[in-house]
């Protein structure tokens, strides 16, 4: 698969399978993250790759409390409502039950921390797609970067004192009949473009 159509057919999974994630392509996604651009070549972008069951079960539980203790806003944001809605009537696994879930955190007040993590996760999802399986940005845990109890649980699992959770990107095998992602091309109806010759 060439690069342009690695993004034109990249799209979001949110269902997966429960198998786990071959260490190799593993590896590979996570090199991809590695080798994003980042600011000053500073290279600060932590990668916590949680692949335990249990680790995966307890943070979604607090995430999930975390969330069910919010008030609902009249300008909340659309997607940090639904999963408030949804944590006030049970469990919402914010990850989507995938097998994996990469944590991209960088330092606090580092100005570029968010455009070098997200520059990660976006090469991750890419090399995701190029290897058959799904993947989908989640915004949720830098919602929640400093609620204490996800906190001091992302701080067990390897953030650091000084960072602050950017992005993370939920991976694994699709729960589709042939477990490859959708690969169907969305339609562009936003994004406009001034071209200045």
């Amino acid at each position: 698969m060439d690069v342009y159509e690695a993004i034109k057919t990249r799209r979001s999974t949110r269902k997966f399978k429960k198998e786990p994630v071959a260490r190799d392509a593993l590896e590979k996604i996570v090199e991809a993250g590695r080798l994003a651009p980042c600011g000053g070549n500073s290279q600060s972008t932590r990668f916590i790759v949680i692949q335990s069951g249990e680790a995966l079960r307890e943070i979604a539980e607090l995430a999930c409390n975390a969330f069910a203790r919010m008030e609902i806003t009249d300008n909340m944001y659309k997607s940090m409502l639904s999963i408030v809605k949804a944590c006030k009537k049970g469990f919402f696994a914010f990850h989507y039950d995938a097998p994996v879930l990469i944590v991209l955190a960088n330092k606090i007040g580092y100005g570029n921390a968010m455009a070098d993590s997200v520059c990660a996760a976006m090469n991750m999802m890419l090399e995701a797609n190029e290897l058959d399986l799904g993947s989908c940005y989640i915004n949720s845990l830098h919602w929640l970067t400093d609620e204490p109890t996800v906190r001091e649980y992302l701080t067990k699992l390897g953030l650091g004192e000084d960072e602050t959770v950017c992005a993370s990107v939920a991976l694994g095998t699709a729960d589709t009949a042939d477990g490859l992602p959708n690969r169907n091309q969305r339609k562009i109806t936003g994004n406009p473009v001034n071209y200045i010759d």
